[in-house]
């Protein structure tokens, strides 16, 4: 039997985070063991390196900078890559352009809720970034990212050309950090239990049977 409310995870990301992708694939998979459940899973913002330029960084200065080189990319790279393939999903690292700033990205992702396009949207800009290297902090491909999952393309155009909603989203990546978060992803339910890092669904079903009882005490 279906709870009466449902349960809401909130999952802290970051578009260019290989593990929040893979953390994705091991939530849904979890979701799905469990069908009779009401769950509602909402995203929220997160910046791994929110020093990177506006326009983004090229992504073997990047690597420099954060790996000490591709050799030292290579072989974090490597373990991401062999759960990747666990997962279903073929990173393709050595595709990637450029490590963008990924405000833009999280700007669509908070518009992209009022039309419950959220999870779909998420899903399109991960594979966009790991699997197509295209580079997710350009407008054009953001609004065909937009238009793939059935939001208004003109629409979204005209925002990010703009700044609305970036206070918005430095509040809202403020708020996390606040509340102890330094590391994504991070997976909230129900505003009581929260695990962080990519968990595997046994751990996470574990939660929500831990909920599910406690519901129905």
């Amino acid at each position: 039997m279906a709870n009466s409310q449902p349960i809401v995870i909130d999952v802290v990301s970051d578009v260019m985070c290989p593990w929040c992708y893979i953390g994705k694939r091991r939530l849904e998979t979890a979701i799905k063991q469990r069908p009779d459940l009401d769950i509602v899973v909402q995203w929220h913002p997160f910046q791994l390196d929110a020093t990177i330029p506006k326009g983004g960084m090229d992504r073997q200065e990047y690597l420099s900078r954060k790996f000490g080189g591709p050799e030292g990319a290579k072989s974090v790279y490597a373990n991401i890559v062999e759960a990747g393939v666990a997962e279903n999903i073929p990173f393709a690292f050595d595709k990637i352009p450029y490590s963008p700033n990924t405000i833009n990205c999280h700007r669509l992702i908070h518009w992209s809720k009022q039309d419950g396009h959220q999870d779909a949207l998420v899903e399109r800009l991960f594979e966009m970034f790991f699997i197509e290297g295209l580079d997710v902090g350009d407008h054009t491909v953001l609004q065909k990212a937009a238009q793939k999952v059935g939001m208004d393309g003109e629409k979204v155009k005209q925002l990010l050309a703009g700044d609305s909603d970036c206070d918005t989203i430095e509040q809202s990546i403020a708020s996390v950090q606040k509340m102890g978060i330094q590391g994504v992803p991070c997976f909230i339910f129900d505003n009581k239990y929260a695990i962080s890092g990519a968990q595997s669904p046994d751990v996470i079903l574990e939660l929500l049977d831990k909920i599910t009882q406690e519901t129905a005490d």
